[in-house]
């Protein structure tokens, strides 16, 4: 099987967000999601992505962000090239590209780019607070917090996060099999990529229930099925557990009092609007220095 810890990317490190208990690491990345979802002004953006981009490098797992960040970046060229194409609203004509029959007059707008741009920019710091919060949240423990709502589900998403790998190292094993075939059944198969893959898939996949009903079979042998009703008393919270906490709650409650007061006024239509001042400043700046606070503290990390 898979070792603890190990799936979906999350690897143990002696980090302040490792530290922390899976409630409260999760909160914090999540915090930092909705603070984007929130806010519209580039600067606030700007400044949660940079306080995403400190928490990951902290947390050890710029990987994961890189990983994210390849992803995001496609989000950013479809809102990019497609919503000046889609969205005519604006003042400010930019180009006019003539007219397409019955979607009449084509013109771009530079209110639709910078939208399109904003849309792009809140998406990626949103996929990156996620791609943290999968490397630095230990998934065992978030499936120990389900299970005191489900037990069977929680175990059920447990297996299959662990399978997940093991179906992927079945995957090559049976590719590199094919791949040792006969020069002429090489030659087919480059020739039947598609159906090559489409066998791979259907052969791991035939087999996935049969090793999921053993596995649940073993572990039932094992006791598995008495846990919900033999957890022992949970740890005590710890000095990390309650500053994420803390930061998750400050950086929403700043945002939203920001939002509240108009602070970080921003709009694209129908003509570009945004607040430039030192309230904006000092929102952005605030953002970044409670995301970063708990994440300075050593004390009760192990190497």
């Amino acid at each position: 099987m898979i070792a603890p810890g190990v799936a979906l990317g999350y690897r143990r490190q002696a980090t302040p967000l490792h530290a922390a208990r899976a409630s409260a690491s999760g909160a914090y990345c999540l915090a930092l999601a909705v603070a984007a979802v929130l806010v519209e002004h580039p600067l606030i953006l700007v400044a949660v992505a940079v306080a995403v981009a400190g928490a990951g490098l902290r947390a050890r797992s710029g990987s994961a962000l890189r990983r994210g960040l390849r992803l995001a970046l496609w989000f950013v060229l479809l809102a990019a090239l497609l919503n000046p194409l889609l969205d005519h609203n604006g003042l400010t004509v930019i180009a006019r590209l003539g007219h397409l029959g019955p979607f009449g007059a084509l013109d771009v707008t530079l209110e639709a780019v910078v939208h399109g741009l904003v849309f792009g920019l809140r998406a990626t710091v949103v996929i990156l607070a996620l791609s943290l919060a999968s490397a630095a949240v230990d998934p065992d423990e978030v499936l120990t917090l389900l299970r005191r709502v489900s037990f069977r589900s929680a175990l059920t998403a447990s297996l299959a996060t662990r399978m997940v790998p093991l179906l992927a190292s079945d995957a090559r094993r049976l590719s590199a099999a094919l791949r040792c075939r006969p020069e002429q059944v090489a030659r087919e198969w480059r020739r039947r990529k598609l159906a090559h893959d489409v066998a791979i898939v259907r052969a791991v996949t035939s087999t996935a229930l049969d090793r999921a009903l053993d596995v649940a079979a073993a572990l039932e042998l094992k006791g598995y099925a008495l846990a919900g009703r033999c957890s022992g008393p949970g740890r005590r919270w710890s000095r990390h557990d309650l500053a994420h906490l803390a930061a998750a709650v400050s950086v929403l409650a700043v945002v939203i009092l920001g939002r509240l007061g108009g602070i970080a006024h921003f709009s694209t239509y129908p003509r570009l609007e945004a607040a430039w001042g030192p309230g904006e400043v000092a929102l952005a700046l605030g953002v970044v220095l409670m995301a970063w606070t708990p994440l300075l503290g050593r004390r009760g990390l192990t190497r």
